[in-house]
């Protein structure tokens, strides 16, 4: 299967956004929900597939990955991006990652979130990426 990331031909947001990656409908909606509230644009997407056949992104984002998703995983999605030159930073949710998964999130450059979520956690890692913490 060949995947498309194209320019995004539309003028580039003032609010980074957070391209959200997850299967479950709920957790897109809290995800979204929560990013939205903490200011950021949040697009959501059911599966790796659907987010690469996006324009690619214009202006300051970043992807948040569930690894385990139907397709490619959530790390296999940021290899296809990654060698597609998309290079905005990118974090990696999942539940008890094992130490082969935390060293190919390593080399891939995406720090790993496990879920459960909590607290500012996720709000706090994404600012670290987009350099908006102080």
């Amino acid at each position: 299967m060949s995947f498309v990331f194209r320019m995004d031909q539309r003028t580039p947001r003032l609010s980074p956004t957070v391209f959200v990656v997850d299967d479950d409908p709920a957790v897109r909606r809290a995800l979204a929900f929560a990013l939205d509230m903490e200011g950021f644009a949040v697009e959501a997407f059911e599966s790796g597939e659907a987010l690469m056949l996006r324009p690619r992104p214009e202006g300051p984002g970043c992807l948040l990955l569930d690894e385990r998703l139907p397709g490619a995983s959530g790390l296999e999605t940021l290899r296809q991006l990654r060698a597609r030159a998309v290079d905005i930073p990118a974090i990696l949710m999942t539940s008890h990652p094992n130490a082969r998964l935390r060293e190919a999130a390593a080399t891939a450059g995406a720090p790993i979130l496990e879920k459960p979520l909590m607290g500012e956690t996720l709000v706090e890692k994404i600012q670290d990426l987009l350099g908006q913490r102080a």
